[in-house]
C-alpha cells in the first residue's frame, strides 16, 4: 500500500474499490472504510458481483470480467474530457502524459460499455466521484492482479491516481490489499524469483556482491522461477525437487488436474507446514512448522507497518520454529552463516542488509509499537503514506495501455465465464479455517452462485446440485442461484478441496508477473440429480 489504513477513516473523501471484496477478505480495513463514509467520505465499487462491501457503496458497478483496462481507460477519458485531471500535478510530478492522454481518447463511455457492459452515463458518474473528492484511494485486491493482464490493471490504478493528484499524499495512493497476514513481509524479505530482501535486483553485480561479501555465496544473475514454473518443471524434470513451505499448490494453483500430475512427479518433495494439507498429502517429507502462537519475530502486513509477534505457547508436539528448521537443514548442507539462535539476530542482519528495514529494530518495536517502511535508519520515524514529493525514481511515468481480452472467453460449449473468491468465514485454502467447528458450521461446503437467467437456461428447475466443467476438469457442488452476479458469469469460492475451484481454473498467466489468470475462465453448467 502507498498509504496507511487509519488514513482511510481520517482522511480519505472517496474510495474506489475494486477487485476487492474488502468486508470479507480484510474486514478491520472495511471497517476504516466504513467509518470514512460516516464522516462524508463517498464509497464506489466495481466488481462482476454484487459482493458484501457493493451493498454499502454509494455506487455499485458491475463490469465484464477481465475488462479492468478499458474501464480505466473510460474513467480516465471522461476525466480529461470535462476537465478533471490535476494539471499541475501531472505537470511536475509525472512524464508521458500526452502519450495516455492519446491512448484513453479512444476509450469513449460509449465504447468502454460495449466493452465492459457498463453503461456510459456509471462510467462518467463514477469518474466525476472520484476526481472531485480529493483525496481519493484505490483499493484492489487479487480481482486486479489474476489476470493475463494483471500487470497492465495494476499500471492503470496508477494511471488514475496520477491523473486525478492522488499520490503523494495522505488519504490517497494506490492501495493492494494483500492476501494473507505476512505476504508483505515474505516479499520485502526476497520470497520473490527476482530480488533479494528489500527489493534488490538480483540481476545487479554490485547487489550481488554485497550479498556475497555478507553471506559467503550468492545467487547468479538471473531470476529465478515463479511457484507455477517450478511445479511445471517438476513435470519435465528440470525441477527434481520441491521444498514447500506454508503453501498448498494442490488447492491453490491453477488446473489442479494437471498440477497434481506434475507434483507427483517430483524426484522429492518437502512440505513444512501446520497441517498435513493436500500438498503434505503427496509429500516424501512433511517438516512441522509452528503457527503465529508459537511463535517470536515480526509480521509486516499489507501498510508496510512491522511488527512484533510474540511467543504465546511453546511449540506442540514435535514442531520447531520455521528458522530453526531452515537454519538446521542448511548447516547439515555444510552452509555457514545460519549459526542464529533467536529472531532478533535474524532481524539484525535485516537491518544490516535491507535499506528499508535499516531502522527497524526490536528495541524501537518494543518503544512504538510498530515502524513502516521505509525506515532507513534509527533516527527516521518510519514512512506513513510513500511518494511524498516525489517518486522513488523522480517523476511518475504515465503508462498508456491497450485492452486485451482474457486468455479464454466463453463459446458454444462452454458458455458461462467463472470467476473465483473469497468468503468471510474461510481462508484461502482452507487450511486452517475448516479445521475450526465453528467456521465450517457457516459455510460446510462448496457452491456455485449463478444467476436466475442462467438457471432457467440450463434447466436447474429446483435441482440441488451441478456439474461444472471447464477444459481442465469438472466438479460438482451445490447452486445458489442470486441476482447479485449477472446472466453470463459464475462465482465459485475456492475453499473446498472436495469440490476445488482450481479444477476449472486456467493455468495462462501475466507475461510480467507470472500470475495465473483465476478469475476469468470458461465454463459450462448441468444440473446432477
Amino acid at each position: 500500500m502507498t498509504n496507511s489504513i487509519p488514513e482511510f477513516e481520517t482522511d480519505t473523501n472517496c474510495f474506489l474499490i475494486i477487485g476487492s471484496n474488502t468486508s470479507e477478505g480484510h474486514p478491520l480495513i472495511a471497517t476504516r472504510i466504513l467509518k470514512g463514509q460516516k464522516r462524508g467520505a463517498k464509497i464506489i465499487v466495481m466488481d462482476p458481483r454484487q459482493n458484501q462491501i457493493g451493498h454499502w457503496a454509494d455506487i455499485f458497478v458491475y463490469f465484464k470480467p477481465g475488462t479492468d483496462v478499458a474501464l480505466f481507460n473510460g474513467l480516465m477519458n471522461v476525466i480529461i474530457a470535462e476537465g478533471l485531471a490535476d494539471e499541475q500535478f501531472i505537470a511536475e510530478r509525472t512524464e508521458g502524459y500526452e502519450a495516455l492522454k492519446a491512448q484513453v481518447a479512444e476509450y469513449t463511455p460509449e465504447k468502454v460499455a460495449e466493452i465492459t457492459d457498463v453503461p456510459a452515463d456509471t462510467l462518467r458518474e463514477v469518474a466525476r466521484l472520484y476526481a472531485t473528492n480529493k483525496p481519493s484511494a484505490i483499493i484492489y485486491a487479487m480481482g486486479i492482479t489474476q489476470h493475463t493482464t494483471g500487470t497492465d490493471n495494476v499500471k492503470s490504478t496508477a494511471n488514475l491516481a496520477m491523473l486525478c493528484g492522488n499520490m503523494g499524499i495522505p488519504g490517497g495512493g494506490v492501495n493492494p490489499l494483500r492476501g494473507q497476514n505476512n505476504v508483505q513481509g515474505a516479499c520485502d524479505m526476497g520470497g520473490l524469483p527476482n530480488v533479494y530482501p528489500g527489493y534488490q535486483a538480483v540481476t545487479s553485480e554490485e547487489v550481488q556482491k554485497k550479498f556475497q561479501d555478507a553471506w559467503g555465496s550468492a545467487g547468479p544473475l538471473t531470476i529465478g522461477l515463479t511457484i507455477n514454473e517450478m511445479v511445471n518443471g517438476a513435470e519435465d524434470g528440470s525441477i527434481r525437487a520441491l521444498y514447500v513451505m506454508a503453501e498448498n499448490p494442490m488447492l491453490s494453483d491453477p488446473d489442479l488436474n494437471h498440477a497434481r500430475h506434475c507434483l507427483e512427479k517430483a524426484e522429492f518433495l518437502v512440505v513444512q507446514d501446520i497441517f498435513l494439507t493436500e500438498t503434505a498429502a503427496l509429500a516424501h517429507v512433511v517438516l512441522p512448522g509452528v503457527t503465529f502462537a508459537e511463535k517470536d519475530g515480526t509480521f509486516t502486513n499489507t501498510e508496510r507497518r512491522v511488527q512484533r509477534v510474540r511467543k504465546a505457547i511453546k511449540p506442540v508436539g514435535e514442531a520447531r520454529q520455521d528458522w530453526e528448521i531452515i537454519c538446521q537443514i542448511a548447516q547439515k548442507m555444510g552452509a555457514s552463516g545460519f549459526d542464529f539462535t533467536d529472531p532478533q539476530q535474524i532481524m539484525e542482519e535485516i537491518a544490516q542488509l535491507t535499506p528499508s528495514y535499516g531502522g527497524i529494530t526490536y528495541q524501537r518495536l518494543e518503544e512504538l509499537g510498530s515502524l513502516q517502511w521505509p525506515c532507513p535508519s534509527e533516527d527516521h520515524p518510519g514512512t506513513p503514506y510513500l511518494h511524498k514529493g516525489k517518486f522513488a525514481r523522480g517523476m511518475g511515468v504515465f503508462a498508456p495501455l491497450e485492452f486485451k481480452p482474457a486468455a479464454e472467453l466463453p463459446d458454444a460449449d462452454y458458455p458461462l465465464v467463472l470467476t473465483t473468491g473469497r468468503v468471510m468465514f474461510h481462508y484461502h485454502t482452507g487450511t486452517m479455517t475448516r479445521r475450526s467447528e465453528k467456521l465450517h458450521s457457516e459455510v460446510t461446503e462448496a457452491y456455485v452462485e449463478i444467476n436466475p437467467t442462467d438457471a432457467r437456461q440450463i434447466g436447474l428447475n429446483g435441482h440441488k446440485r451441478v456439474r461444472v466443467t471447464s477444459r481442465r476438469g469438472q466438479i460438482e457442488l451445490s447452486a445458489r442461484v442470486t441476482d447479485h452476479i449477472k446472466p453470463g458469469i459464475v462465482f465459485i469460492p475456492f475453499h473446498f478441496a472436495e469440490a476445488a475451484a482450481n479444477t476449472l481454473t486456467n493455468s495462462a498467466f501475466d507475461p510480467v508477473s507470472k500470475i495465473p489468470e483465476y478469475k476469468v475462465c470458461a465454463v459450462s453448467i448441468e444440473p446432477i440429480a
